[in-house]
C-alpha cells in the first residue's frame, strides 16, 4: 500500500473543484451621511482555466467586489459578511500576513490606471524585480530573466529595453501592459481585472485581450475581467455575472445570457450597445438613473426604472433562481423574468 499516494480520483475531483466560491459577500461603507451597501450579497463561483465577465453601470459595485476579494478594502469600507473561497481557504478569515503572502503571488490584480501599479521614480526594471523577490527568494539576475519573460508574454518588443525605462517614457498601452506582466510575474492561479482595457485605443485594446486569452489557456489561470463594455465579454468571458446596485442580477454561460437574457436590466444593458441598434434609429436606453445606495427602494431595486415592475416587484426582494430546468447554469433575480416584449423593446 502507498502511503503517500493520494486515492484514485482526488486529483480528478481538485481539477473540478471550483478555484473561487465567492458566497453571500456583503461589503459596506460607513460614511457621515449613512451606510452604504455596495456589495450585497453576491455569490459566484469561478472554475480553473475560465474567465468570469463581470458587468454593469458604474457604481454597480463591479470594482468593489474585485478588491473585496482581493483583501484590498480600507476604511471606512470593509467586509462585513460573506465568504470568499480560493482553493477551499476563506479568504475573508486569513491574517493580513497570511493574504499578504498569496496577494501578487497566487492572487494578483490589473488596475484600470497602470499608474496604480507602476512607480513613476522607479525604473520598470527594479520594480519587477522587487515583486520577484518578494514572494522567492532568487539572484538578481535570475530576477531581471523572470522579467524579461513575463514582459515577452505580454508581447512587449525588446524587453530589455523596456527594462531599462521609466513609466513616463512608455505610452499607456506599453504602461498597461508591464502592470500586465508584473500580475503575471509569478503564475497566479487568479486574475482579477479592473477594466484594464477602458482607456486604451481599440487596436491596442484587441491585442491585450488576445494576449491575455492565449495566457489564461497556456497557464489555466482563472479571471475575473470587471467592465462595462459587453463586446469585450462576449469574446473573452465564458461566463458573466450582470451587476445593479451592488448584487448580481442574471448570471449564466456568456453566450446564455448574451443571447437570451431574462431580466430587464440585462435586456436593457445589451439594448443600448450601439451596434444593436438599426442605422438612423434613436439609440435605446433604460430610463431613469441608478438608484444612490443612501437611498435604495423597498423591494427589487430595479423596479422604478423597470417596466414589468408590478406591486410584488416593490414590495419584495427577488431570490435568485434558475431560468428553467434545462438551463440549471443560467440564473437571475427577477420576479418576472423572460425575453423582451415587442412593447418593451420600442420604449427602450
Amino acid at each position: 500500500m502507498n502511503a503517500g499516494v493520494p486515492p484514485p480520483g482526488d486529483a480528478a475531483r481538485d481539477a473540478a473543484a471550483p478555484l473561487l466560491e465567492v458566497q453571500g459577500l456583503c461589503t459596506r461603507f460607513h460614511t457621515r451621511e449613512g451606510v452604504l451597501p455596495v456589495v450585497d450579497g453576491v455569490s459566484f463561483t469561478l472554475g480553473r482555466g475560465r474567465v468570469l465577465g463581470l458587468v454593469g453601470e458604474s457604481g454597480s459595485g463591479k470594482t468593489v467586489t474585485g478588491f473585496s476579494i482581493m483583501g484590498l478594502i480600507d476604511a471606512p469600507g470593509r467586509v462585513e459578511a460573506g465568504a470568499v473561497l480560493f482553493n477551499g481557504q476563506d479568504l475573508t478569515r486569513l491574517a493580513p500576513k497570511a493574504l499578504r503572502r498569496l496577494q501578487g503571488n497566487r492572487l494578483a490584480m490589473i488596475f484600470q490606471d497602470p499608474m496604480a501599479t507602476l512607480n513613476p521614480v522607479l525604473r520598470v526594471r527594479e520594480q519587477m524585480t522587487e515583486a520577484v523577490h518578494a514572494h522567492r527568494r532568487t539572484s538578481e539576475r535570475e530576477a531581471r530573466t523572470l522579467a524579461a519573460e513575463a514582459l515577452r508574454m505580454v508581447g512587449i518588443a525588446s524587453p530589455e529595453e523596456r527594462l531599462r525605462a521609466y513609466p513616463h517614457q512608455m505610452s499607456g498601452g506599453m504602461r498597461q501592459r508591464v502592470a500586465i506582466a508584473i500580475a503575471l510575474l509569478h503564475k497566479p492561479e487568479l486574475i482579477i481585472a479592473d477594466e484594464p482595457t477602458t482607456a486604451l485605443d481599440v487596436t491596442i485594446q484587441a491585442q491585450i485581450l488576445s494576449e491575455v486569452q492565449t495566457l489564461v489557456r497556456e497557464q489555466g489561470t482563472s479571471l475575473v475581467w470587471i467592465t462595462h463594455d459587453l463586446s469585450v465579454v462576449a469574446g473573452l468571458a465564458d461566463e458573466v455575472a450582470v451587476m445593479y446596485a451592488g448584487r448580481i442580477v442574471e448570471c449564466g454561460p456568456v453566450d446564455d445570457v448574451l443571447d437570451r437574457p431574462q431580466h430587464p436590466y440585462t435586456q436593457g444593458l445589451i439594448g443600448s450597445v450601439p451596434s444593436a441598434n438599426r442605422r438612423g434609429q434613436r439609440l435605446r436606453q433604460i430610463p431613469g438613473l441608478a438608484p444612490s445606495l443612501l437611498d435604495l427602494p423597498p423591494g427589487c431595486a430595479f423596479a422604478p426604472r423597470c417596466a414589468r415592475a408590478t406591486a410584488q416587484c416593490r414590495a419584495g426582494r427577488p431570490e435568485e433562481t434558475p431560468v428553467d430546468a434545462a438551463r440549471p447554469a443560467h440564473r437571475i433575480r427577477c420576479f418576472h423574468p423572460g425575453p423582451a416584449s415587442a412593447a418593451e423593446a420600442a420604449t427602450r
